[in-house]
């Protein structure tokens, strides 16, 4: 009886889990970017607020509410050869606490000849024992361009709430004309909130971040510093293999997010969404 009882348990807890998947693509025409088809599934949806006058700009929603385990969300875009692509979330990201397997987060985005994309979501936010594997593919043409962030929250302290346990997986792989410039796997699970706390980790962070910038040089590195007397936490940033790279770790994560902001500012001549400024 215990093991039917288990297995209906198991059984009613996967028909709950939600799925959402987006694909699409955008291309140039008569100087103006504009949609293919765009194929939507599940509890994930993008929407285009307003024409712009060339670029075009994209903001994905989850009906689902959260991420929770068990979940998977789907997402591959693709940029066409001239087009300018920015994308955002119309909020922040919980990952919540659940038994069973870890929720999937797969992201893949491409870039073709002379095109820009800029993905841009708001921030991640685990809560206790969340469970979450996510995975950036990034396929750029060579004379493509890039602009890409990404924050990752522990908890929300400003409520009292900190991430003590779970898992969080981050894979990102960058392509660069075919080739593989940037391969990088982060890996934190059980006693996150006591890994965090050590000086050579986050040495007590709550918060953390990552922009790419593609193309990137020393010059996008020194701009860059120049801004870093403003900087509330922590900021590393370099160059190498033809992109720039900036770190953030925060004591507190909407500092760490004006830090982002300031850096995403000088690194580009891109807006940020508007979203981003509410």
């Amino acid at each position: 009886m215990r093991t039917d009882t288990t297995h209906a348990a198991a059984a009613t807890f996967a028909a709950n889990r939600a799925q959402g998947a987006v694909k699409f693509g955008v291309h140039l025409q008569d100087g103006v970017t504009r949609r293919g088809i765009l194929h939507e599934s599940g509890s994930l949806r993008v929407r285009f607020p307003s024409p712009e006058a060339e670029g075009l700009s994209g903001v994905f929603v989850n009906t689902a509410g959260g991420i929770a385990g068990g979940d998977r969300f789907d997402i591959a875009i693709t940029a066409g050869e001239g087009a300018r692509l920015t994308l955002t979330t119309a909020a922040a990201e919980k990952v919540y606490r659940a038994p069973g397997p870890v929720a999937e987060l797969n992201i893949a985005l491409k870039a073709e000849a002379g095109a820009h994309l800029a993905w841009l979501p708001q921030e991640t936010i685990l809560f206790d024992r969340a469970r979450i594997s996510r995975r950036i593919d990034l396929d750029l043409a060579e004379s493509a361009s890039l602009l890409l962030c990404e924050i990752v929250v522990f908890g929300r302290s400003a409520m009292g709430e900190r991430m003590l346990h779970g898992e969080f997986v981050d894979r990102w792989r960058l392509r660069r004309g075919g080739k593989l410039v940037f391969a990088e796997t982060i890996r934190l699970d059980g006693e996150i909130g006591e890994k965090l706390a050590r000086p050579a980790v986050a040495k007590g962070g709550v918060a953390i971040g990552t922009a790419l910038i593609v193309p990137g040089d020393e010059a996008v590195v020194e701009r860059i510093r120049e801004a870093s007397d403003t900087f509330g936490g922590e900021v590393g940033i370099s160059a190498w293999n033809g992109f720039a790279m900036a770190r953030f770790c925060g004591q507190d994560a909407a500092r760490l997010r004006a830090d982002m902001m300031a850096v995403l500012g000088r690194a580009s001549g891109v807006a940020l969404p508007r979203l981003w400024l509410n």
